[in-house]
């Protein structure tokens, strides 16, 4: 009978697991954004790894960014994604972030994909420039918006001012396709993860050009706000853009706190780098990524365990 006990008893503790696995969550954004398949194409590489890491990845559909930094705070998520501009006031302390809200812990794993900012325009406006934007009639998207505040910044790059337009619409960028379409207008502003159906509906409706956003002003503009990135749109998106068009925008960064463990950190990045040509397989907004774009547009400090990952690829 002790026999069969002792017997019992060492089963028992050899079938208990010698570590403790690692269960973390990446938060994302809704189902239909690129935020979401962006975490569970990560989780799905962390995931085959397991059994040597003994790390367990899932992913969660949120409000994205904003709600993903101040969950990550509250230590409800692991990791989130978030524009990199958000995660810089967020860090800062500034805008929506300011006093209390602050998230000081906050730290960048790595920048997955840029959201460019892109001017898609009817062809018969004649518009090639930004310069030639005056006298037109523009969708600036609604106030408050990302794309808004972001097309503000290139105007003022540009030495303009929205009353220089003939009209500057608020509407969102989802109403873009219908509006040019209906020539109500001559070209709208999106800032998002290309390729996407908006544009793809607009170039399905009407002969669209994406307008380059680049030069002197712009370099000083990244200079001045770090969360800026430049990037370029694929001439293989959309119909009637045939060649690649220079632009600006923010980074959709990987973002976690100080309170993950380092080793986490650092192997789910190791992941990402180790696997990164089937990486970029995952999803059509990773084809104009690098190694080295994974660092680019970093606007909080990097967490020690990514910034190991990074060493070790020789990238750092």
């Amino acid at each position: 009978m002790k026999r069969q006990l002792a017997l019992l008893t060492l089963t028992g503790a050899l079938s208990v697991p010698m570590f403790a696995a690692e269960f973390i969550t990446i938060g994302t954004g809704g189902v239909t954004g690129t935020y979401y398949p962006t975490g569970g194409a990560i989780c799905q590489m962390v995931n085959k790894n397991k059994k040597s890491t003994n790390i367990r990845c899932s992913v969660e559909s949120t409000g994205g960014s904003v709600y993903n930094v101040n969950t990550i705070k509250a230590g409800e998520l692991d990791f989130g994604i978030s524009q990199s501009d958000t995660a810089y006031q967020a860090y800062k302390g500034e805008g929506k972030f300011g006093g209390a809200a602050a998230v000081p812990e906050l730290r960048s794993a790595i920048a997955i994909y840029p959201e460019l900012l892109a001017l898609v325009v009817n062809q018969k406006s004649g518009i090639k420039t930004i310069s030639d934007l005056k006298g037109k009639k523009i969708n600036m998207d609604s106030p408050g918006s990302g794309t808004r505040m972001t097309a503000e910044m290139v105007f003022d790059a540009f030495g303009l001012k929205t009353s220089d337009l003939a009209l500057a619409n608020e509407l969102k960028s989802s109403e873009g396709p219908t509006m040019l379409q209906d020539n109500h207008i001559d070209g709208y502003f999106f800032m998002v993860g290309h390729p996407t159906a908006n544009i793809k509906d607009a170039a399905n409706s009407v002969d669209i050009s994406i307008v380059p956003i680049e030069g002197a002003g712009i370099d000083a503009m990244i200079k001045k706000y770090p969360y800026f990135a430049k990037g370029t749109i694929s001439g293989s998106f959309y119909k009637g853009v045939p060649n690649d068009v220079p632009s600006i925008g923010v980074k959709a960064v990987l973002v976690t706190s100080t309170k993950v463990k380092d080793d986490v950190v650092y192997q789910v990045v190791k992941t990402i780098l180790d696997n990164f040509e089937k990486f970029k397989e995952l999803h059509p907004a990773y084809k104009t990524i690098t190694k080295e774009s994974l660092l680019e547009g970093l606007s909080v400090p990097q967490h020690p365990g990514a910034i190991k990952a990074f060493k070790e690829a020789g990238l750092l």
